[in-house]
Formats: structure tokens, C-alpha cells, sequence
């Protein structure tokens, strides 16, 4: 009886390191996968809105908008948020939870997705508000590109910015965030969802607002946005690129102010 335990676990312990690599290659995978599904369907979208009058709310309703929101997210930040879902995972193999670690992963990825589909919501409702007070303001029709630098300046400001600093430090140190917030069981992945939704909401909100002046379905801008986030939480020279960004927009807000036709919407 003895013996046969031991063969079963010396069989377990063969075993198990492969069965969880073979789930982080999976998870991996799908998390590419949905990423790369969501950008051939945003570029097929933005090719379909590209003769239509285009607003801040894009001219269509709530759901679609709230929906083209999540896509936008998945393609946009599933690449740069990898790490960390990973990590999450490993955790969970590593504290004996292996039963139900790879579903409480993608309880994790769900809370993070719930967080960033609640943004959607507030950006449309203050982006339909917008939209109604300058059909009503001529002046803020005339000045609606001016408006646009100086979210781009007020972007590249946060970029400096304290809370930028926490959140992106947070986010380049995926091991020791899991560390410090785990909770077991799949209530506990669903709050850790939540928590680290909430630190890459305030790592990278603003960069998705600039959307706005550059054209929410500017697929150039998002791939651009795409890349420096990624470098900003991933390169080892990430906070100084950061800081390189804010900078950036800060130049490029001030130029829009008294050239509006640099942006996009003012061309």
C-alpha cells in the first residue's frame, strides 16, 4: 500500500509540472486569441464608421458603444495585463489550489473586465453630456478641438503624477501585488479582479480619454496606446518612458491649442 502511494506520488509530482504549463500555455493562448479576435473586429468596425458622422459618442447607442468599449479593452490591454493573470495563476498552483485555479483565473480576468465595462458606462454617459451641451454652445463647437489639447495636456500632467507612480509600480511588479492582495477561493480571485481593474484603471485612464480628441475608432491611435502601455509596464526602462509619454502629450496638447489642425478631429 505504501509503495503504491509513493509510485502515485512520484507520478503526481512528474506530472503536475506539466499539466500546469500546459494550462499557463493555454491561458495564454486565449488571452491572445480574444485579443487578436478583438482587433480584426475593431478594425472591421472602424471600416464600416468610416463614412458615418463620428461624435464623441460615435452616433450609436449605449450598448453597441459599451460593447465596442470591452472589445476595445480586451484587444488593448489583455496583451500588457498578461503578466499579471499569469501570475495570479502561478500563485494559485503554487498554494496547493490547483483544482480550481484555472477557473478562478478567468473568475480574476471577469472582475478585471467588470471594472473596465463600468468605465465604459461612465464614458459614455459624461461623452453624451458633452455632446448635448455643444449642440446647444456654439463656442463649444468652435472650440471643441482646443478642448481636445487640453485633455492631451492634462494626460501627459497625470502621466507625473503621484497616483500614476503607485499604480504603475503596482503593475510592473505582478508577483508581489498577487502576493499582497491574495484571498482564497473564487470569492477571493473575483475581489482580486476587482482590486487590480481598479490600480490599471488608475494606472491608464487618461491614455484611453485621448481617444477621444484622436478619434475613438482611430485604430493608429489605439495601437500606439497599446505599445507605450505596454512599455511603461513591462520594459525595464518603463517609468522613464512613462515620463517620456507625459511629456509628449504635454508638447503635443499645447501645440493642438494654438494649431487645431494637428489633431485628427481638426483636420
Amino acid at each position: 500500500m505504501d509503495r503504491g502511494s509513493g509510485k502515485r506520488g512520484a507520478y503526481e509530482d512528474r506530472y503536475e509540472p506539466h499539466m500546469l504549463q500546459r494550462e499557463r500555455y493555454l491561458i495564454m493562448g486565449m488571452l491572445l486569441a480574444l485579443a487578436a479576435i478583438a482587433w480584426v473586429w475593431l478594425v472591421w468596425q472602424a471600416a464600416r464608421m468610416n463614412t458615418q458622422a463620428m461624435g464623441l459618442t460615435m452616433g450609436v447607442s449605449a450598448v453597441l458603444f459599451i460593447a465596442l468599449w470591452v472589445v476595445m479593452m480586451v484587444a488593448m490591454m489583455f496583451p500588457t495585463t498578461a503578466p499579471m493573470i499569469l501570475t495570479f495563476r502561478a500563485v494559485s498552483a503554487d498554494k496547493r489550489q490547483q483544482e480550481y485555479s484555472f477557473i478562478a483565473t478567468w473568475v480574476f480576468v471577469g472582475a478585471y473586465l467588470l471594472v473596465w465595462s463600468l468605465s465604459g458606462v461612465l464614458a459614455y454617459v459624461l461623452a453624451l453630456g458633452v455632446e448635448i451641451l455643444a449642440a446647444q454652445s456654439m463656442w463649444l463647437m468652435m472650440n471643441a478641438v482646443r478642448f481636445g489639447g487640453a485633455v492631451l495636456v492634462v494626460a501627459g500632467l497625470y502621466q507625473f503624477s503621484s497616483l500614476k507612480h503607485i499604480c504603475l509600480a503596482k503593475c510592473r511588479t505582478p508577483l508581489q501585488c498577487v502576493l499582497d492582495t491574495w484571498r482564497d477561493g473564487y470569492g477571493g480571485a473575483f475581489r482580486m479582479g476587482l482590486e487590480h481593474g481598479a490600480t490599471c484603471l488608475g494606472c491608464c485612464w487618461l491614455l484611453f480619454v485621448i481617444l477621444f480628441p484622436l478619434g475613438i475608432m482611430n485604430i493608429t491611435a489605439m495601437i500606439l496606446v497599446t505599445v507605450l502601455i505596454y512599455a511603461e509596464k513591462s520594459l525595464p526602462l518603463g517609468p522613464q518612458i512613462s515620463q517620456v509619454m507625459g511629456a509628449g502629450l504635454i508638447v503635443y496638447g499645447i501645440l493642438v491649442m494654438f494649431w487645431p489642425a494637428l489633431l485628427p478631429m481638426g483636420m
